[in-house]
């Protein structure tokens, strides 16, 4: 494979990090998670930032970091759910490497968040309508920049990442086709 960038979008609890770390893993390439770099950098966690400077202030160091790393090459980066939201972020991902987008069902996705404390967007009273209203507002954006579509509900990690490794290389197939 070549050293081109493959970006994981996606809603909350679809296996972003997962599914990165065993792709990076597969294709020998550098593996970053969007949210625990933010983390790394801040010295705090996602909750705490969104606690502190609020949803508009974690939104700028998340485009901060996806510029950063996109500029990158040979790269596989797992984003935050809501990391579509901004047009530059969405441009940047676009214009610098492949962009596998991993779906689940709100059901899946509500089930797997279920217990889950550390997601900030999900902690009011009602988790579920909350997710449904993300997927509704956050789906077309995904879909306007994704080169692929992946389902993750009833594959495991190893399958989701085989998957993709096979739109890969029908892709670099295609390519070399064309030159």
């Amino acid at each position: 494979m070549s050293a081109q960038n493959i970006f994981l979008i996606g809603l909350m609890a679809v296996g972003k990090s997962t599914v990165g770390r065993q792709l990076a893993e597969a294709l020998k390439m550098p593996f970053f998670d969007a949210d625990e770099e933010i983390e790394r950098r801040a010295g705090a966690e996602i909750s705490w930032i969104f606690d502190v400077e609020g949803e508009i202030g974690f939104r700028q160091r998340e485009a901060a970091i996806i510029d950063e790393l996109t500029q990158q090459q040979g790269i596989v980066l797992a984003t935050g759910g809501g990391a579509v939201l901004l047009e530059e972020n969405r441009r940047c991902l676009a214009a610098r490497g492949i962009v596998i987008h991993l779906d689940s069902p709100i059901e899946k996705l509500i089930a797997r968040t279920r217990r889950d404390t550390k997601r900030p967007l999900l902690q009011g009273s009602d988790p579920a309508a909350k997710l449904r209203e993300l997927q509704q507002q956050r789906g077309p954006l995904y879909a306007e920049i994704a080169d692929h579509r992946v389902l993750t509900d009833q594959r495991g990690v190893g399958a989701v990442t085989r998957k993709i490794l096979k739109l890969l290389e029908r892709r670099k197939s295609h390519q070399e086709a064309r030159s």
